[in-house]
């Protein structure tokens, strides 16, 4: 409805708009909840991030520990990755246990990937516009660009490093081969280019994993100022202790300790 005024009036003629009716009180009316439930909030995508995050965390120190048997020989070694695959025997057949693991893993990248490029992408609709002048800081610094190219970096390393040292079919010893003479093939001094992608797609594995543990960490409601020292410091440690596990084992075969 329009109101109109006689000519000369000091009001002017006003045209209430489109969707900004008010209630009969007079107050606004609330905005319509976003669709989807906890899962479309900002919020929910960041506890997927962070729950599938600690499950790849606990991932990636079982896989350190199995990876430091291999100083204990090539029984031990072997041993450990027979262990994997007759998980749940006799109630389960060989390998089952082993595909539900790796099933849940995958499907914990895939929406740990999935949650971060959403909120990527929302970021960056709620800032259409680039400020003028770049501000730095540390969060915003080389940790965004860790997270976003490290990502790409971690994931062409899983496919190789599958193809490679669980399957075989990219390993000099071959599929036929044991774990252990797999292991050794697969980082021999000749292939050093194989050791030094390896070497690359670990530390980037370690910066992620510093930042998404502070980040997780945040998004829980754990950090607090007087926990932040503490949680920082845990962080950092258990980025440093997974990069140094992991390092060690090629570091070992390519200077002849592992043989």
């Amino acid at each position: 409805m329009t109101a109109t005024v006689e000519r000369g009036s000091a009001t002017a003629q006003v045209t209430p708009s489109k969707g900004t009716a008010k209630s009969p009180g007079g107050a606004r009316p609330a905005p319509p909840a976003r669709k989807g439930g906890f899962l479309a909030s900002t919020n929910g995508r960041k506890v997927v991030m962070a729950v599938t995050g600690a499950v790849m965390v606990l991932f990636l120190v079982g896989h350190m520990a199995g990876n430091l048997k291999s100083f204990l020989g090539a029984d031990s070694f072997n041993d450990y990755a027979d262990f994997l695959r007759t998980m749940g025997e006799p109630l389960l057949p060989s390998r089952v246990l082993l595909t539900v693991v790796e099933v849940g893993l995958v499907v914990a990248v895939a929406l740990h990937m999935w949650a971060a490029v959403s909120l990527a992408r929302r970021a960056r609709r709620a800032r259409p516009v680039r400020y003028a002048v770049r501000r730095r800081s540390r969060s915003n610094g080389y940790a965004v660009h860790t997270m976003r190219y490290g990502g790409v970096v971690i994931v062409l390393f899983l496919i190789y490093h599958l193809l490679d040292l669980t399957f075989g079919t990219a390993n000099p010893a071959g599929p036929a081969s044991t774990p252990y003479e797999r292991l050794v093939e697969g980082f021999a001094p000749s292939r050093w280019w194989v050791t030094l992608f390896y070497v690359l797609a670990v530390v980037m594995v370690g910066l992620h994993l510093r930042h998404g543990l502070w980040s997780a960490f945040q998004t829980l409601g754990l950090a607090s100022r007087r926990s932040y020292r503490t949680l920082r410091a845990s962080a950092t440690g258990l980025s440093v202790l997974l990069v140094v596990g992991f390092l060690a084992v090629p570091a070992a075969v390519v200077i002849g300790v592992i043989k």
